[in-house]
């Protein structure tokens, strides 16, 4: 990365004018603390951890939301549930690197698409706003719930009632806290990106506010069309272009999208990202 371009994000994110937008390889060094086994985070590892460690037919291992689809329709909509809150809400996990980087300077806002609590605990001594992203249910077209954390505890808001002075942490595909609503199967991104794409799954005050930021994809390939199309109506009304992607050895096909919504592609990698702003993994940490 040169350094002008280093120090045009750095400033960027700093003054909060550049969104951190955080994929599954934020997560690299999360390890179970009992086992220390990685975070499964990345969609081959939740793939294996959902079906007990056990690859499933090739046409299921291309995406998670859809070997999920298959499951859910084997064991039923509450077996991801459970799966997912034990994985991220009941099993505790060494901090990445990556969320003690964004607890030190704590961002405005920031979009997080992984399922974990981290974000979350990097926020938890400060008041703030999380909105969790929904999907499948029938008594409104809104596709989120608004809570504030006072402190100590969340509590449900409306968008009314949001302190817009505090920072927003945005999970669209969900978390088990404050309580566990998650984004997983093909059915859950359908219903979803649907009123995404239709404005019924983001709060106004947020679409206001997002209005002229750029962003900086973190951990994120965008190979896969789920990710993609969450991606491409969250970041919508971005400033030009829209900001920068980590991505080493990037595939045509992410260069084409890229080149189509308007991100520019940077030749590193997290940990890299890491080094230049100072929060490295030790070695062997990474291995």
């Amino acid at each position: 990365m040169s350094s002008p371009l280093f120090s045009e994000i750095l400033e960027g994110l700093y003054d909060n004018k550049i969104v951190p937008y955080l994929g599954p390889g934020v997560l690299f060094d999360a390890k179970n603390k009992t086992t220390g086994q990685a975070m499964p985070a990345s969609s081959d590892s939740l793939i294996l951890a959902m079906n007990n460690g056990q690859p499933m037919a090739p046409k299921l291992m291309y995406e998670f939301p859809r070997a999920a689809m298959n499951l859910e329709l084997k064991r039923g909509r509450n077996f991801l549930s459970q799966f997912l809150t034990k994985t991220y809400g009941e099993t505790a996990w060494t901090r990445a690197a990556v969320h003690d980087w964004l607890a030190h300077w704590r961002p405005s806002y920031v979009v997080d698409i992984n399922r974990d609590t981290q974000l979350q605990e990097s926020y938890a001594d400060e008041e703030h706003t999380l909105i969790v992203g929904l999907a499948r249910i029938s008594a409104s077209h809104y596709r989120y719930k608004i809570y504030q954390f006072d402190g100590s505890d969340y509590f449900e808001i409306s968008q009314d009632q949001v302190d817009q002075r505090l920072p927003i942490l945005f999970k669209p595909m969900g978390t088990p806290k404050p309580e566990a609503n998650f984004i997983a199967s093909d059915a859950d991104y359908v219903d979803y990106i649907t009123e995404l794409m239709g404005g019924f799954a983001i709060p106004d005050f947020l679409k206001t506010y997002r209005k002229n930021k750029k962003y900086l994809c973190l951990g994120l390939r965008l190979n896969r069309d789920s990710e993609r199309m969450v991606f491409a109506d969250i970041i919508r009304d971005g400033d030009e272009p829209k900001g920068w992607v980590l991505n080493k050895q990037p595939t045509d096909k992410e260069i084409r999208y890229c080149k189509k919504i308007g991100m520019e592609i940077i030749d590193a990698d997290i940990e890299e990202w890491l080094e230049i702003v100072g929060f490295a993994v030790p070695q062997k940490m990474t291995a």
